[in-house]
């Protein structure tokens, strides 16, 4: 049976899909005027952009995911078990869902559409020497001084241009590209995981049941 608290989550989660959806939709028509614009891109330098906004996308995350978890989390765990579990909760939160919105679905839609160089690019096994080291100090930093207020505009903008990079990888000049189609791709790809990895996700694992009214990104 549904308690308040599961109701509220679940308000929470319809407030922040309704608040996350024009933003959304901006950053994906961004990414479709980009991939107009640069369809003609090397496939390399198309995996160094990727490389650029997914690592900026999954720090962006493990700062929010493990601030907020901080911040709701309860008083009575001691110093070191606290910074253990803020470490899980924000690596897992960050890297799991910035991966599955960055690489997963994106790669989801480059098989539907099959497209040429369809690969999935998993940047903390394919990378590890250089998100997991990241995500680790941000994390950190964000657990010294937990700041959780970052514009959406901003960070759906990086989420949706490391979804789109990977996307240009699959893509072949000499083919037809289906924008409309990449457009519904890069929206998903973003709207779910962003609100479920910032905001859902950290609030799975508090004991005292607080929920905050806004986080402000």
């Amino acid at each position: 049976m549904y308690n308040d608290y599961n109701i509220m989550i679940i308000k929470r989660i319809l407030h922040e899909l309704k608040e996350h959806s024009p933003f959304t939709l901006f950053g994906a028509l961004t990414g479709i005027i980009l991939m107009m614009v640069f369809r003609n891109m090397p496939r390399e330098v198309a995996h160094t952009l990727f490389y650029v906004f997914h690592p900026l996308h999954i720090c962006l995350s493990a700062v929010v995911t493990t601030a907020l978890y901080k911040r709701y989390l309860s008083d009575e765990l001691p110093g070191i078990k606290m910074f253990l579990k803020v470490l899980a909760v924000g690596f897992v939160g960050s890297v799991s869902i910035g991966t599955l919105s960055d690489s997963l679905i994106p790669f989801w839609g480059e098989v539907f559409f099959n497209m040429p160089y369809r690969k999935a690019h998993i940047g903390f096994i394919e990378k590890w020497w250089l998100i997991n080291p990241l995500v680790i100090i941000f994390i950190i930093i964000a657990y010294k001084k937990p700041v959780t207020k970052f514009p959406h505009a901003g960070h759906v903008l990086i989420s949706t241009w490391a979804s789109l990079f990977h996307m240009l990888m699959a893509a072949d000049p000499k083919h037809a590209v289906p924008y409309f189609g990449i457009f519904v791709f890069l929206f998903l790809a973003v709207w779910l995981p962003c609100c479920f990895s910032d905001i859902i996700f950290p609030l799975l694992f508090v004991r005292n049941k607080k929920l905050p009214l806004n986080t402000g990104i």
